[in-house]
């Protein structure tokens, strides 16, 4: 194992010095369709989302944010900047005070095109899959010219997850799973990145692909579909829900509230999604870390 950690090491080493500069003028397609050119490196960003502010401190791009969204509290650095609202809420005016030369959307919200019309370039960039969050890794490395970390950081990341699936994916006895991402209920698809999380940690998710990737879900499926491990709710808000207080999940006491932080980071699609599966992967198997 120490022999593959030091190879996958080496290799992401050999590609960080080996990977180029970006070359600007950099013309993109984001994730709202849009064809967004950037002149220069960006020196002054703001990001609007947790993940992407995460993301570009991992890469070693942090000192280039002048401003972050409400909910971005990690790393400590990206926390003390100036706050500007969240997608659905934003300050514009704080956003323009701070003289960006880039901000870093989603799909979702209505910012693109107020910022625009104030002279300010945005790029949406919001993972959603699990391949994406690897994949918007390297656009963002691409964007603000550190691409070489990104590709480092995304070995990395790989090399962590594949630790923890080294012990969940053999295991005999995997639980159907229900997580409950907000008490609607709303719940994680197969295909989402949490779901697949959920998948790697060695459960079965009882949503099936065909409902979505964070699909509202009827309590009664979920009464019929009984499943054996309940994640993201307690115990007490589970058994008072009709009908609840016969799954196996609550009989067997496997009903698992997330421990203070782990929610945040599973519903983060960033650099720490290799602490997220390892956190999650011990609630599903805790014998295995033990």
């Amino acid at each position: 194992m120490k022999i593959v950690s030091a190879f996958v090491l080496t290799s992401a080493l050999a590609l960080s010095a080996s990977a180029s500069a970006t070359t600007y003028p950099l013309t993109i397609t984001d994730d709202l369709g849009r064809k967004v050119t950037l002149k220069a490196e960006p020196k002054r960003i703001i990001s609007v989302l947790p993940s992407s502010s995460e993301t570009l401190c991992a890469i070693g791009a942090c000192d280039k944010l002048v401003g972050v969204d409400d909910y971005t509290d990690y790393p400590q650095q990206a926390a003390k900047l100036p706050k500007v609202g969240g997608l659905y809420n934003p300050n514009i005016e704080a956003i323009v005070a701070l003289k960006p030369d880039l901000v870093l959307i989603s799909q979702y919200g209505k910012l693109a095109e107020p910022l625009a019309q104030a002279g300010i370039t945005v790029i949406a960039v919001n993972p959603e899959t699990y391949d994406e969050v690897f994949s918007k890794t390297l656009v963002l490395g691409r964007l603000v010219n550190r691409e070489a970390q990104a590709k480092a950081l995304v070995l990395k990341m790989r090399q962590d997850i594949a630790r923890t699936e080294i012990l969940t994916k053999n295991v005999v006895n995997k639980p159907t799973a229900y997580y409950e991402i907000d008490p609607t209920p709303y719940s994680i698809g197969p295909n989402s990145f949490m779901g697949v999380l959920l998948t790697k940690a060695g459960a079965r998710n009882i949503i099936p692909a065909s409902m979505g990737d964070f699909p509202k879900v009827d309590p009664e499926f979920i009464v019929k579909a009984n499943p054996q491990l309940i994640l993201g709710v307690d115990a007490k808000t589970v058994s008072a829900r009709p009908g609840w207080n016969t799954l196996a999940a609550v009989k067997t006491s496997r009903v698992v509230d997330l421990p203070a932080g782990l929610g945040t980071i599973l519903s983060r699609p960033g650099p720490r999604l290799p602490e997220a599966l390892r956190g999650l992967a011990k609630l599903v198997h805790p014998g295995l870390f033990k």
